[in-house]
């Protein structure tokens, strides 16, 4: 199917492939951009053009994206913590552990596949509508907040306020290090690492990836670890695991990024035992997506919701309190 996109006044002068890379309704790198753009997939005022052209005033693009193969999603009675729910939409508090959407070999088991189940008697609701369902993700063994969209106004007023940096989303992170820095602002594109498909990573200088902003404020210093609230101003993929990591603050167990291994403390045996104490309490990175506020997509009301730190993030930080208070090991 053919995409058509429209452009913001900012975007005239800039190169159509650098800017149609940061749209995050098309989730493409600009590489495979400029490959559709070299096979003719991406056209200008219906007409293909090079890879190096930039943007002009009035001008319609359209991005050929391909059909995406269809998957009989099963609907399975899996547990939801629902923190609201109306007509238009619901707001799910995610457990550690659960992934959100199918794919990549976890084709059932997900949150989609629970909220098919949950939703099967709701006349407006298809789970295989792209118009319908999750308006925004977090990763799998990051736990918090959700919406889900009932009603295809609604994910379109909601996904607009998402692209436009209107929602308001503050996380919880337990980092490694002492972050110096009460508060602070990373900014860094953000994009696949070339050495590890499975890595996000941060381009510094030069075009490569996705412009990211995250804000973080520091809330406790305990002995060798941060516990930081973060606020994301943009949702690019591992966000916060990699800004922080970014600053030479790994997030605590975070096994894809090098967490799980002791980057600070002593090299006494009970220190070390105590850590790993801590990877075995909370086996997953220490990320909650605690608040999320938006606009109510029919209301226009205001709204903001909270959740609790789950029990393995909340055991951990009390565990490093105490070691912050002791300082025995």
């Amino acid at each position: 199917m053919k995409e058509p996109l429209t452009f913001t006044p900012e975007a005239v002068g800039q190169r159509l492939d650098k800017w149609l890379a940061e749209q995050d309704t098309l989730d493409l790198t600009r590489s495979v951009i400029q490959t559709r753009m070299e096979q003719g997939d991406v056209t200008v005022n219906g007409a293909a053009v090079s890879k190096n052209y930039k943007i002009r005033s009035g001008d319609v693009v359209q991005v050929v994206i391909p059909e995406p193969v269809s998957l009989e999603l099963v609907p399975e009675p899996i547990p939801l913590d629902i923190v609201y729910e109306d007509d238009d939409l619901l707001v799910v508090n995610k457990p550690a552990g659960l992934v959100v959407h199918p794919g990549h070999g976890n084709y059932t088991g997900t949150l989609v596949n629970a909220l098919a189940y949950y939703l099967k008697d709701e006349p407006y609701y298809d789970p295989s509508d792209p118009r319908l369902g999750l308006v925004h993700r977090i990763d799998k063994d990051t736990s918090g907040l959700l919406v889900v969209a009932k009603r295809p106004e609604a994910k379109s007023n909601l996904s607009l306020q998402f692209f436009n940096k209107t929602t308001k989303r503050k996380y919880r992170a337990l980092v490694w290090g002492i972050v110096q820095e009460d508060e602070g602002r990373i900014e860094g594109n953000i994009g696949r690492d070339p050495r590890d498909r499975m890595q996000m990573t941060v381009f510094p200088e030069g075009d490569q990836g996705k412009t990211a902003v995250t804000h973080y404020t520091v809330l406790e210093r305990l002995g060798y670890v941060s516990l930081v609230e973060c606020r994301l101003e943009t949702g690019r993929t591992h966000q916060i695991r990699v800004h922080m990591k970014y600053i030479g603050h790994t997030l605590f167990n975070d096994e894809r990024y090098g967490g799980h291994d002791i980057l600070k403390g002593t090299t006494f045996t009970k220190y070390k035992q105590f850590v790993q104490n801590c990877f075995a309490i909370c086996p997953r990175q220490a990320l909650h997506a605690k608040t999320l506020g938006f606009v109510h997509p029919t209301t226009g009301e205001e709204m903001f919701f909270d959740s609790e730190i789950p029990s393995d993030m909340q055991q951990l930080i009390d565990r490093w309190r105490v070691y912050a208070n002791t300082k025995e090991l």
